[in-house]
């Protein structure tokens, strides 16, 4: 090696992942942020994916999403997640644990819910609540291999092959 070489960096394995660092100090839990606990639980449903979009991650299967994080949007003082629900699991949810849960801006009218993820909180119903969201746009063959627990198999496409006499 000369002078003027540089050692290489070995690939991190988060390399390439979208990353996101909080805009205000989050708690920490078991050395993970909510973000990284978040983000966890969503990326080990089947086929999910992680978007940017509107200057927050997103998760999404087939490009329908399931969940997105809300990081003091405008000004809001928690860090959240927003997750569509079952008609009428919002109201009750709110209604029940305002600490916790809370009707969001813009997707709140379709039924959605916000949780907040920077306060104590039992990340069982976290992960719960994300699969459900999960399943209410995951298409079926998805759905269904989460409910079985096995791999959802990708469906083959084969080309029409035309022959030539």
């Amino acid at each position: 090696m000369t002078s003027g070489d540089r050692p290489r960096r070995a690939a991190s394995p988060t390399q390439g992942r979208a990353r996101h660092k909080t805009k205000r100090g989050a708690l920490r839990t078991s050395g993970r942020s909510p973000v990284e606990r978040l983000r966890a639980i969503c990326l080990a449903l089947p086929e999910a994916t992680e978007k940017v979009a509107w200057g927050e991650p997103t998760w999404r299967v087939k490009d329908r999403l399931f969940a997105q994080l809300d990081d003091h949007h405008h000004g809001a003082e928690h860090l959240a997640v927003w997750l569509p629900a079952p008609l009428g699991e919002q109201e009750a949810m709110v209604f029940t644990d305002p600490v916790h849960f809370f009707r969001p801006p813009y997707v709140g009218p379709r039924g959605w819910v916000g949780v907040r993820i920077d306060r104590e909180l039992d990340w069982t119903i976290v992960a719960k609540l994300v699969g459900q969201a999960y399943r209410l746009v995951a298409p079926p063959r998805l759905r269904d291999a989460l409910e079985t627990g096995a791999a959802a198999p990708r469906s083959v496409r084969r080309r029409a092959t035309t022959r030539r006499s």
